[in-house]
């Protein structure tokens, strides 16, 4: 400090060089304390710390999903003919049995009466040959006629009475195309928009059905799960410390919102899709509103298996060095910080699962870890206790307090 004090007179000038120096010493003390105290106290840093032991943790899995129709029916003619009416409305709900179009009956109803009057003479002529036969036989038997002619005349009846049966079944075909052009809905659900007019021509073999009928509710989720995935969870499920999770499915609609209801998982298929390599799993959702439409997509959350030896520790007590490895802090032996590298590759709320690195009862540091370095004398207590700062004590309160009244 350099202060010009040749124009200043003798007691004046006195008086400020004392309280330079006061000042100059007030500064100096306040520093030397800090240097001592670190933190403006003495001895190692406290830290808290819990105590970690082996939990039960599910392993949540988030997977794609498509939307699917519970039940799905093309409504398709079985005769050909000209549609004369519809009598649905588009987009409502239609019970199975309602007729939903109507064919032209016409050339059926006429193949019908066909069929009915081929029936009626097979029938008179089967009643003729029984008739017959019945007369040749106590004749063949008194050697009246031969018996070839019996012969025969038993074979033209009973020739007659197939020839009944057969027009029956044709009267029966015949009938059952007269039903046909009144075209019925299949299954029960919400009918689409209808793909044929009124005039227009329909046959048995077309390609385009007339309609399509999707039943809504309940309704599917077909999940993607790649076969990788699937396989390493079944062998781990073998080598055991996994147990199979709960059925039970969450999901979240394309605009990221939860939708209301949970759903179950039905079944796994059998085989992995060539394309895609995964492995489909249905999910059931019941879906009164109709909210889910056939064709959405939808990500699925559910807990596929559960770890029953995982850890939970608070994210705030893990951090990642520069290539990503997972850290934290125990309480080592002489209360000495222990720097160890763990494995977590998934959260469960407000903590890391730590599925490897740590052992039942370590204490894992999660309050006080800033500035810790490994090896560092650390003062440990429970995570619940409150941290204290206590006032400096001897030559330290008297640095503190000259500081004070120097300021």
């Amino acid at each position: 400090m350099n202060l010009n004090l040749s124009n200043i007179g003798g007691p004046s000038r006195l008086a400020l060089v004392a309280g330079a120096l006061l000042l100059a010493s007030c500064g100096s003390g306040g520093q030397d304390a800090q240097k001592k105290n670190g933190r403006g106290q003495s001895g190692p840093a406290q830290v808290g710390y819990v105590v970690v032991q082996p939990t039960s943790v599910p392993m949540v899995v988030e997977l794609s999903g498509r939307v699917t129709a519970f039940q799905s029916s093309e409504v398709r003619p079985q005769v050909a003919g000209l549609v004369q009416r519809r009598f649905f409305t588009e987009g409502a709900i239609v019970r199975a049995g309602q007729t939903l179009y109507q064919i032209d009956p016409s050339l059926y109803q006429a193949q019908a009466s066909e069929a009915q009057a081929n029936l009626e003479s097979a029938r008179a002529t089967a009643e003729a040959a029984k008739i017959r036969a019945d007369r040749y036989r106590p004749l063949a038997k008194m050697e009246a006629v031969s018996q070839q002619d019996y012969t025969d005349a038993a074979a033209q009846a009973r020739q007659a009475n197939a020839a009944v049966a057969q027009n029956n079944a044709q009267l029966r075909t015949a009938q059952i195309n007269l039903r046909f052009t009144r075209v019925p809905a299949p299954i029960t659900g919400r009918i689409g928009r209808s793909l044929v007019t009124e005039g227009a021509l329909v046959t048995t073999n077309q390609a385009d059905p007339m309609a399509v009928i999707q039943r809504l509710d309940p309704i599917f989720v077909d999940i993607q799960q790649s076969s990788a995935e699937m396989l390493a969870l079944r062998k781990s499920l073998a080598k055991g410390g996994l147990a199979p999770g709960s059925a039970t499915v969450r999901l979240k609609l394309e605009d990221g919102s939860d939708y209301g209801r949970t759903g179950t998982v039905e079944f796994s298929e059998v085989v992995v899709n060539a394309n895609t390599g995964t492995v489909t799993l249905r999910a059931r959702f019941e879906n009164p509103e109709g909210l889910l439409l056939p064709g959405m997509f939808a990500r699925a959350s559910f807990a596929q298996a559960i770890d029953t030896q995982a850890f939970l520790v608070p994210q705030a007590a893990l951090s990642r060095d520069p290539r990503g490895n997972a850290t934290v802090y125990v309480v080592g032996p002489g209360n000495r910080a222990a720097a160890r590298t763990v494995v977590a590759n998934r959260t469960s709320g407000a903590n890391w699962v730590v599925t490897q690195g740590l052992a039942p009862g370590d204490k894992v540091i999660v309050q006080g870890t800033a500035n810790l370095r490994p090896d560092a004398e650390i003062r440990p207590v429970p995570a619940t206790t409150p941290q204290r700062i206590e006032a400096p004590k001897g030559k330290a309160a008297e640095e503190a307090a000259a500081k004070n009244k120097g300021g």
